[in-house]
Formats: structure tokens, C-alpha cells, sequence
């Protein structure tokens, strides 16, 4: 048989395992440096284990480990499935798997090192943010080009929130890229002051945007559906869920400047914004949620389906939290706190971890020639441990943060600060301490995550998928 004309699964199933992989890494480096707030004696006064160089590794790990590995995985998976031919270029597939590794392997040796830019989430230096822009526009030529070749006339609104992604992290890397190299490991950034500043926000917002948000909203949109064995609810709100959001987002970066030598009008531009995403964020939500219309009875034994919708719920809460942050007068409260922290882990472990453990679930048993995961009962024990875990982080860090605000303005009849700002970190002290049980138990979760993908995976072959196939998302 022709092999030109089976799904490629090879490269979801390399890219799914890696996820897994990064997972258990990037979430036991945020133990670790979760654990050094608490304790700082932890880094043990080795350069290279302290928070400050620890700290970028983690994030790194997470995003664009974990989480962008992910993205790959789902979009070759979906695109595949939607469009009815096999990807674009296995070769050029396989160098986004390999290349995307090299990205993270250097990231990893030089992070540690203390090589780094200083901006978040684009720490890496240049000649890694080359290696970054290679893979990435080989990763366009392949998804976009296996869009061209589909069998299908109608592109499916994951391939549209997946193609959305892509290109504007393309444009995002490019521009917060621009920087004048002064040695290999050192450069300096193209732009000063307050517009380096702009342009960094720009930058950092919209990889929440459109990496931790549109992407994951790809896997949403199938994945759910596929589980649920539903149709998505409103077909016309994803598509006006897709342009509303890909509008608005690019403009709410301000809303990370406030109270700083940004101009003032520039800042409300980015409060507005900010305000007026809960409209799409919420229409996306509930849309994937009233997509289990008639099928709720299948979360009491489908694990699966509670990483997916329970992942929704907290995309929920991180989307109304955020505009709300974004009001100034919240944010002279919020701001410099731990209430951020929670935000973004709200965000990051329930959102974007939940939706894609659950599409990797989905994936993985499939792509392994099985009928289902190794054992659906660690499934439940993963989803029940990672839920109370993040339930624990995000409850210790918000109660944390308001009181950090409420300290630090607190002000004595005569004008004076009524706490010193070290009463205010040893207040912190527990919380800190209970933030890091939470962590320990979302690490638990996806350790038990790799047993499982091991069982699951190990001596299967991957199977040959004939095309075309019914495409039970369009069901």
C-alpha cells in the first residue's frame, strides 16, 4: 500500500511523548524554585540552582516545552484528520521535532548558565532565537502547506485557531527578536526606554494570547467534540469566537504598564481591550461547554472529558480575572503581588495543563494502536490530584497576593508606612509553604501521567491510518 496515503503519526506521537516528558521537568524545576521562596537555603549557594536562573528555566520549560510540544502534537494530529492527507514534508516535520528539541536542550544548558536576555519569556539569546525562527517557519510550511493540499473544502475552526497561532507568534518573535548581538552569548535589545518596555508587553501578552490561549483553543475545538461524541454547540459562535479574539488581544498588552512611564492614553487603550476580551473568551467557553449538551452524563466514568471541561472552567476564571486585573484601580492593588502569580497559574496549570492532558489522552492511545490508555483508572487519579493541587497553588497565592496589596498601602494617621515590606514576606511565609504542596501534587499528577503514556506506548508500533476517514468532528 501507497504509505503516501496514511496520516503521518510518527511525528504527534514523538511530539506527544516529549510534552509528557517536558511536563514532569518543567513542573519539577517549579517545585523547586516554589520551594526556594519558602525556603531560600535550597539553592544550596550554587550560581547555577538559584531562583533568578531557575525561574526562566521553568517558564521556559512549561511554554514552550511542554506546552508548545503539545501544540505540535494536536495541530499535525488535527490538521491531518480535518483536512484528509497526510502532513505537507515528513522531513520537514521531522526536523520541527528534532529542531524544537535542540531549542529546548540549549535553553536548558544556558538559562542555568545565566545567559539570557532578561525578558519575559524571551530570555534566550540570539543565536537560539535564530534556531527558533528556523523551526517555527518550517513548522508554518508544513501545517499551512498541508491546509493547501486538503481533501476537504471547508477548513475546520481548529486549523483556524492552530493557523492564527502561528503566524502571530512568527510576528511576535520577529519583532521583540530585534536585538544588536555584542558577543555570542550577549546582546543588546534594537529599542530603549519605555518602548522596549511597550514592545516587551506587546510581546509577553500576546505569547498569552495566541500561544496559551488561540492555540489551545485548536484543541478545544476538536478535541472536545471527538470525546464529547457531540457536535460543537454553535458552529457561527467559533468562527465569531476566532475573529473577535485574534482582534482584540494583539492591543491589551499595555494593561502590564500601568502605573509606569507609559503614557497614561496608552494604558487605557490596553484596559479596554482587556475588558472587552471577556465578550469572545466567555463566548468560547461556553460554547465548549454547552457542547456536552445531552452527553453530561459521560463526565461521571470519562477522566478524559473532565481534564477537557474542567480545563474550560478555569479558562473561564483566568479570562475574567485578567480584565478585571487590568482596571487600574484593581491593579494599583493587584499589581507586584502574588495575585498575579495566581492569575497566571490559574491560567497555566488549569487551563492550558488540563486541555492538553486531556487531548494527549485522546491522542496517544490511538496513535499506539490501542483502544484506550493503559489504565483509565490513573487517568481519574491524575485529573483528581492535578485538580486539588491547583486548587491549593492558586487559593494560597490569591489570598497571598490581596494581602500583600492591602499591606503595602496600609498607611498610620500620620502618613507612614504601617508594615515594613519584610512583615509583608513573612505574613507570605505560609502560603508560600502551601503553595508548594499544591506544586507537589500537580507534579504527582503528571509523573503518573508518564507511567500511564509509558504502559501505553511501549513496544507498539504506530498504526497506518487509511485516508479518507469520517471526520466525526464535522459529526
Amino acid at each position: 500500500m501507497d504509505q503516501s496515503l496514511n496520516y503521518n503519526y510518527k511525528i504527534v506521537k514523538q511530539f506527544a511523548v516529549a510534552t509528557v516528558v517536558w511536563g514532569v521537568i518543567g513542573m519539577l524545576v517549579g517545585v523547586i524554585i516554589a520551594a526556594q521562596l519558602a525556603w531560600p537555603a535550597l539553592n544550596l549557594d550554587i550560581p547555577w540552582l538559584t531562583y533568578g536562573r531557575l525561574r526562566p528555566l521553568h517558564t521556559n520549560a512549561v511554554i514552550f516545552a511542554f506546552g508548545i510540544c503539545g501544540l505540535f502534537a494536536t495541530s499535525y494530529y488535527v490538521v491531518q484528520r480535518t483536512c484528509q492527507v497526510r502532513l505537507f514534508s515528513d522531513k520537514l516535520a521531522a526536523f520541527t521535532f528534532w529542531g524544537w528539541q535542540a531549542v529546548i536542550l540549549c535553553a536548558v544548558v544556558s538559562l542555568p548558565m545565566g545567559f539570557t536576555r532578561g525578558k519575559e519569556y524571551a530570555e534566550l539569546e540570539w543565536p537560539i532565537s535564530i534556531l527558533i525562527a528556523v523551526v517555527w517557519i518550517s513548522y508554518a510550511i508544513v501545517f499551512f502547506g498541508t491546509i493547501v493540499k486538503r481533501k476537504v473544502k471547508h477548513i475546520y475552526v481548529a486549523n483556524w485557531f492552530f493557523g492564527g497561532y502561528i503566524l502571530a507568534v512568527t510576528i511576535l518573535h520577529v519583532v521583540q527578536g530585534a536585538v544588536m548581538p555584542a558577543s555570542f552569548t550577549k546582546s543588546y535589545s534594537a529599542y530603549t526606554g519605555v518602548q522596549d518596555a511597550m514592545i516587551q508587553w506587546w510581546y509577553g501578552h500576546n505569547a498569552v494570547g495566541f500561544i496559551l490561549t488561540a492555540g489551545y483553543l485548536g484543541m478545544v475545538y476538536y478535541f472536545i467534540p471527538k470525546q464529547a461524541e457531540r457536535p460543537v454547540y454553535s458552529y457561527r459562535l467559533s468562527i465569531v469566537h476566532f475573529w473577535a479574539l485574534i482582534f482584540t488581544y494583539m492591543w491589551a498588552g499595555p494593561h502590564h504598564l500601568h502605573y509606569t512611564a507609559l503614557p497614561d492614553w496608552t494604558q487605557s487603550i490596553g484596559m479596554v481591550f482587556s475588558l472587552v476580551l471577556l465578550a469572545p473568551s466567555w463566548g468560547g467557553m461556553i460554547n465548549g461547554i454547552m457542547t456536552l449538551s445531552g452527553a453530561w452524563h459521560k463526565l461521571r466514568t470519562d477522566p478524559i472529558l473532565k481534564f477537557m471541561i474542567v480545563s474550560l472552567s478555569f479558562y473561564g476564571i483566568a479570562t475574567f480575572e485578567g480584565p478585571m486585573m487590568s482596571i487600574k484601580t484593581i491593579n494599583s492593588l493587584s499589581h507586584y503581588t502574588d495575585w498575579t502569580v495566581a492569575h497566571v497559574h490559574a491560567g497555566a496549570l488549569g487551563w492550558v495543563g488540563f486541555i492538553t492532558m486531556g487531548s494527549i489522552y485522546y491522542i496517544l492511545p490511538r496513535i499506539a494502536g490501542q483502544t484506550k490508555m493503559y489504565s483509565t483508572r490513573l487517568v481519574d487519579v491524575h485529573f483528581w490530584v492535578a485538580t486539588i493541587g491547583v486548587v491549593l497553588y492558586i487559593a494560597a497565592m490569591w489570598i497571598a497576593g490581596v494581602m500583600q496589596g492591602l499591606m503595602w498601602r496600609a498607611v498610620n494617621p500620620d502618613g507612614t508606612l504601617t508594615y515594613t515590606f519584610v512583615e509583608g514576606v513573612k505574613a507570605t511565609y505560609p502560603y508560600y509553604v502551601v503553595r508548594v504542596g499544591g506544586g507537589l501534587l500537580y507534579l504527582a499528577g503528571m509523573c503518573v501521567m508518564a507511567y500511564n503514556t509509558y504502559m501505553t506506548v511501549r513496544g507498539t508500533k504506530v498504526p497506518v491510518a487509511r485516508i479518507p476517514e469520517l471526520n466525526a468532528a464535522h459529526a
